[in-house]
């Protein structure tokens, strides 16, 4: 099997890759069994030390979600946890918070859930053999109305997808409010819904990617929005997802972050450290200056800051109108997948080790707080 995943996904998948620039080996997982659409969650007091993948913050809450659906809540800024019982027991790999109620978590097994209460219940919208089932039925339309090989060769790959079974990812998500929102993963897996999650249908009819190669991240900003994955696949949609179109990558490694600055301006970054960005909306790119080689793992933009996770854990930080890239920290201990800043001001990180309060260096002697140094 070819190596395509990123280490977010080897770890949502059990599979394992040589990523020359991963510091930490892993044991493979065993494969997860077809009851975990049906399994919920276990309630247990080891939760705060599983792999965690993401993180966000809700108002003064924090949700972090992770392996065999573990979901945790935090209302003192990280200092406390606990677990909420998910109605499914797969990998959970990203979540995001539109409002003060409604989110979104979804993981492996292409499952969605929602939750319309802060986190405390979710409920499971989607799976990866229904939306087989979806992509199958859009791509029999269309190719009742087309004879392309193009047309045949996506009905081709949707037989296969339901044939495959549950068994693919999905690894990102971007909501615009409480009713529209994309979810995109592995193999080319995305789909979008306009009611809330009531109901999904296929986007994959909407990207050019006959390849199906992964997808690894989505940001937004205003009606545009962009993909970016792996092979240097960089899409854009100036119609809030319909349809998508391939930008003129500036490299042709794998993607795994995007953010977009308070300014407007795109960035994205992957493979050893590469970063760029555009500010006409991914016409033209400029690479940025990180003095750390090591793949970029995940983004957050905060105000005039963006702050980076590399796949060796470590922190960096730019700022809006910097070509450079700064190195904040690189924490003892297994490496971080995500941060937060929480509502005090403090970072709050999650990875291989599960939650954890980060200690800062200061960046600005006049800052209160190292966190909002960084952040500020």
């Amino acid at each position: 099997m070819v190596c395509r995943l990123n280490y977010k996904t080897l770890l949502a998948s059990g599979l394992l890759c040589a990523l020359p620039t991963l510091a930490v080996t892993l044991n493979v997982q065993a494969a997860e069994q077809p009851d975990v659409l049906a399994q919920p969650s276990v309630i247990t007091r080891q939760a705060t030390h599983a792999v965690l993948l993401d993180i966000t913050r809700v108002g003064q809450r924090l949700v972090a979600v992770g392996e065999r659906g573990v979901l945790l809540l935090s209302d003192d800024n990280g200092i406390s946890w606990r677990q909420v019982q998910m109605p499914v027991s797969t990998t959970l790999t990203a979540v995001q918070f539109v409002d003060a109620r409604n989110g979104w978590v979804v993981g492996h097994s292409g499952v969605v859930l929602h939750s319309a209460d802060a986190g405390q219940t979710w409920q499971l919208q989607l799976d990866g053999q229904r939306a087989a089932g979806l992509e199958l039925a859009d791509a029999q339309r269309a190719a009742e109305t087309t004879a392309s090989d193009d047309a045949q060769h996506r009905l081709a790959a949707a037989k296969r997808m339901v044939a495959d079974g549950a068994d693919k990812p999905f690894l990102a998500l971007n909501f615009s409010d409480a009713e529209h929102g994309m979810v995109v993963g592995a193999y080319g897996l995305a789909m979008h819904t306009e009611d809330g999650g009531k109901h999904w249908q296929s986007t994959m009819g909407q990207i050019s990617n006959a390849e199906g190669l992964h997808l690894y991240a989505l940001a937004r900003s205003g009606a545009t929005v962009y993909i970016a994955g792996e092979r240097g696949l960089l899409l854009r949609s100036r119609d809030s997802g319909q349809p998508f179109e391939r930008l003129n990558s500036p490299y042709d490694g794998s993607y795994f972050s995007l953010a977009v600055q308070a300014d407007g301006a795109l960035l994205v970054g992957g493979l050893r450290g590469n970063v760029f960005r555009s500010r006409d909306q991914g016409e033209t790119f400029e690479g940025l200056v990180n003095p750390v080689p090591v793949s970029l793992g995940s983004a957050i933009d905060i105000g005039q800051r963006t702050l980076w996770v590399n796949q060796a854990g470590g922190l960096l930080f730019g700022t809006d109108d910097s070509p450079f890239l700064q190195p904040l920290v690189t924490p003892e201990g297994p490496p971080l997948t995500r941060v937060v800043g929480a509502a005090d001001g403090s970072l709050i990180g999650v990875g291989f080790a599960g939650v954890l309060r980060l200690s800062m260096p200061a960046v600005n002697r006049e800052s209160s707080t190292p966190a909002q140094a960084a952040l500020e």
